[in-house]
């Protein structure tokens, strides 16, 4: 068995490596060097930044081919092996279709676990390391936005030491608005300040008609202090606060918990971030998934050549695609619950492999 799990494995290497390469290419070409193009046609940019973005772009394209790799490979991998009646004589020396696709289930889930760690230390850096070169290099804009909304500002290294919310920066008077500040001393949460607005001096934020509540050590409410102009110890200026604040695509699922956590104090709407905060993990968990129907599916089409395999794959692609789209905006409205919203493709699709695999081992 040992043997022939390697086989399975050789042979479920080159169309994986493929389905990479292919599916890539299809994102590079319709989406990713028409923007660049733009860049250098429309706003004058370098070759040399444009070479950064495409670099800073491709994380997150391959990491998007995986599940789609995943199924092409276990789809051609198993149409071979079942067209050169191969299949025919493992199963004629006693050997299960279940366990012939464990050696793929197990690649398929290693590919999964790959997917998810390069999801939270490469992607979202990369992400933001894009966001930055556009806007520095190719806008030439270092200043703050007119206007931000539900800015989240954290300070510290390893152990916080502030955490300050702005329901809005005016980034032309330099003012923020609805101003809550957490402190905390040693990760314990020591104090909590409230104010009206914001306004950056030149070199500090001077705070305006606030609430300063003291925390004892016991989480306990100890004072409250009321002050009509107060200085504060938020070190970044405008700018920086600006820069700070990030996309989804590019936090890490720690800074999307803390901006959940923190929006959802506010009574601001979090569905759409807790949506995407699932995804983390059911998007990459659909290399697995889509083995569970391409390999059942490969023996079906036993006779069908390698480009009726690719367009089978692209058609369940697209199928999945779709209802994530339905059930993403569902559960980011709040219809249905944010992660039965992210998690409703992978069920439907689980079902579905499971189904096929059931027939397939009769």
């Amino acid at each position: 068995m040992r043997i022939l799990d390697k086989y399975i494995v050789k042979e479920l290497a080159g169309p994986f490596i493929f389905g990479i390469c292919a599916f890539s290419s299809i994102f590079i070409g319709t989406d990713v060097l028409f923007k660049m193009a733009r860049f250098m046609t429309e706003q004058g940019a370098a070759f040399s930044t444009v070479a950064k973005l495409f670099v800073y772009r491709l994380p997150s394209i391959i990491v998007l081919t995986f599940p789609m790799s995943m199924l092409l490979a276990s789809l051609l991998t198993f149409s071979r092996l079942s067209g050169n009646s191969e299949i025919v004589a493992m199963k004629t020396g006693g050997v299960s279709f279940s366990r012939l696709i464990t050696p793929v289930i197990i690649v398929s889930l290693c590919v999964s676990i790959l997917a998810m760690v390069f999801n939270e230390l490469v992607v979202p850096a990369a992400n933001l390391a894009y966001t930055d070169t556009v806007r520095e290099e190719i806008q030439k804009d270092g200043s703050p936005g007119k206007t931000q909304d539900n800015l989240l500002v954290r300070e510290g290294g390893a152990q916080t030491e502030r955490i300050t919310f702005a329901r809005r920066l005016n980034g032309e008077t330099k003012t923020m608005q609805g101003i809550d500040i957490q402190e905390f001393d040693e990760g314990r949460l020591a104090r909590i300040i409230s104010a009206e607005q914001a306004a950056w001096d030149g070199k500090n934020w001077e705070l305006s008609n606030g609430i300063i509540y003291e925390i004892d050590a016991n989480g306990n409410l100890e004072h409250t202090l009321r002050f009509q102009k107060q200085s504060s110890n938020i070190r970044k200026n405008p700018t920086e606060v600006s820069k700070e604040q990030k996309k989804p695509e590019e936090m890490t699922i720690e800074e999307l918990k803390l901006r959940i956590k923190v929006l959802d104090r506010e009574n601001e709407p979090t569905n759409d971030l807790k949506v995407k905060l699932h995804e983390r993990i059911t998007f990459p968990l659909a290399s697995l998934i889509f083995t569970l129907i391409g390999a059942p599916l490969g023996l079906q089409s036993h006779r069908a050549s390698s480009s009726i395999g690719l367009g089978q794959s692209i058609v369940i692609i697209f199928v999945y695609y779709a209802i994530m789209m339905i059930s993403d905006a569902l559960g980011a409205n709040g219809t249905i619950p944010p992660a039965l919203g992210a998690w409703t493709p992978n069920i439907i699709m689980i079902l579905c492999g499971f189904f096929l695999i059931h027939r397939a081992s009769r």
